[in-house]
């Protein structure tokens, strides 16, 4: 035996576990009758490991070969039996489950019938101690799919006494300004969170949108600060008035910043912060405390404002439950269903959907309405004896308007005679539709010491990777959900 062939030999016997691969197991999901693909099902690949299917059933995960050795692969789904697979079966591009209605008689036995009524109140006295409220790590992927739609934008133009504030401009800004726009981010990292703290380490983003809109925004910017720099006299303010309403703004305070040199020399010197992290942190503040905090979602906070009807029986991970129907009563404002573990009667899941708009407010001009807000969200207890925050889908849908006059006066009280100098009036008439979705998946929870929290350290700088169009490849190596077909055909015209 040569000595090179005995050195690899003794190489890969000192490597721990010798060579550990990893493989990436994508397929999608759909229903044996209907061929249609089976939205946020899960696919657990290990004992607390698992991944939800998106919208259209398509599902990916990274697999390592300690797990791959394991006999199955669980799938299951809300109507459907739980289901194991095989590795081999998995390399399929479609695999398929049966809808199949579960029946727990003779599974579970009840020392006494309880109707709806006796349910929701052990619903009640059991939500502080069955959810977690120890600080706590939670691994989780967030896509927020954003999309606009200009539904009205008309802006007459009525008078102007600077020339290059003209007719033509306003025509040239109103075909700059995009119609339709779609925002896609997606971000995996770690979520902590003790009481109402929360700290965030993002892994890896990206942002997924039209570089061009933002681009065309900014040139037509610097445009308009070039028109009033050269005829607006450097003494002067501005009075914008729409209306009745009117406000003072000091010209300096928009065409010019003047920071004390030392001051801003010390903040060049420091790191540059983004946006992105505080962002999705509000973001995940404000979708994780959905069920419980002073969000619109008041199902479970206010009990006494839904009238309940027991539906059934089914199960969901292993567990029985309670189905309970939902509906308003005292000017509630939405619908659905409760998934009720029928031992410990924790809410397991919500399905909610508004039955009227939400928030309506008009007033001189100004309009805004919140149309829609619907979706669902799943509780499972992971490793532990309390509940947590699995899966959270939903979309809140609003509409804004303007329909009002505007004046920008430009005023000069130290030019002899008349102290208005300029003025632009327009007439406008806006109407903005606004959708964001949200699909939150947490693959593991794992609580944290107090200490450990306080002495977590943020990165400010991180950021979001641009893409102008959609890349498999951008997140290979990584378990995420899978993007939905209008993400993956996204592609930046031109570029």
């Amino acid at each position: 035996m040569s000595r090179s062939y005995l050195t690899v030999i003794i190489c890969f016997l000192l490597i721990p576990g010798g060579i550990v691969s990893a493989q990436t197991i994508s397929s999608k999901l759909v229903d044996a009758k209907t061929q249609k693909g089976i939205p946020y099902a899960t696919v657990q690949y290990g004992e607390h490991q698992g991944v939800i299917t998106n919208e259209e059933g398509r599902f990916s995960f990274v697999l390592d070969q300690a797990v791959a050795d394991q006999d199955s692969i669980y799938i299951s789904s809300m109507g459907y039996q739980k289901k194991g697979f095989t590795l081999a079966q998995l390399q399929d591009t479609i695999i398929t489950i049966t809808p199949k209605a579960i029946e727990l008689s003779g599974v579970y036995l009840f020392d006494k019938e309880l109707d709806v009524d006796e349910i929701m109140e052990r619903v009640e006295d059991r939500m502080p101690t069955n959810y977690n409220k120890a600080p706590v790590k939670q691994r989780f992927f967030l896509r927020q799919s954003s999309f606009n739609t200009m539904q009205k934008m008309d802006i007459e133009f009525k008078k102007s006494t600077i020339a290059e504030l003209n007719k033509r401009l306003i025509d040239s800004i109103i075909s700059i300004l995009p119609r339709n726009s779609a925002y896609y981010t997606e971000t995996l990292g770690d979520y902590y969170q003790n009481g109402e703290e929360n700290k965030l380490e993002i892994i890896k983003a990206a942002e997924l949108y039209d570089k061009s809109n933002e681009g065309s925004m900014e040139a037509l910017s610097d445009k308009m600060e070039a028109i009033f720099r050269a005829n607006v006299k450097p003494d002067s303010y501005l009075k914008i008035k729409s209306g009745i309403f009117g406000e003072k703004v000091p010209m300096d305070s928009i065409l010019e910043a003047e920071d004390d040199t030392d001051e801003l020399e010390d903040e060049l010197k420091k790191p540059e912060k983004s946006h992105f992290l505080n962002n999705r942190k509000y973001i995940l503040s404000e979708i994780t405390d959905q069920f419980f905090g002073k969000s619109k979602l008041d199902v479970a906070k206010k009990l006494h404002r839904y009238e309940y009807e027991l539906l059934g029986y089914s199960e969901l991970e292993n567990q029985g439950v309670y189905v309970v129907g939902f509906a308003p009563k005292r000017g509630a404002d939405f619908k659905g269903k409760l998934f009720v573990n029928i031992e410990d009667f924790a809410i397991m899941r919500m399905d909610y959907e508004n039955i009227k708009t939400i928030k309506s407010i008009k007033l001189l001009g100004f309009s805004y309405q919140e149309l829609k807000y619907f979706g669902s969200t799943v509780f499972s207890k992971f490793d532990g004896n309390k509940y947590q925050l699995k899966f959270m889908n939903f979309t809140f849908g609003r509409k804004m308007g303007v329909d009002r006059p505007l004046k920008v006066i430009e005023k000069n009280k130290h030019v002899k005679g008349r102290r208005k100098q300029n003025e632009l009036s327009l007439a406008l008439d806006l109407v903005n539709y606004n959708t964001e979705k949200y699909e939150l998946v947490v693959f593991d929870a794992d609580q944290v010491s107090k200490t450990a929290f306080e002495a977590l350290e943020e990165d400010e700088t991180v950021k979001a990777t641009y893409l102008s169009a959609y890349n498999p490849e951008f997140w290979k190596g990584y378990t995420i959900m899978e993007p939905n077909q209008a993400i993956r055909e996204f592609v930046v015209e031109g570029e």
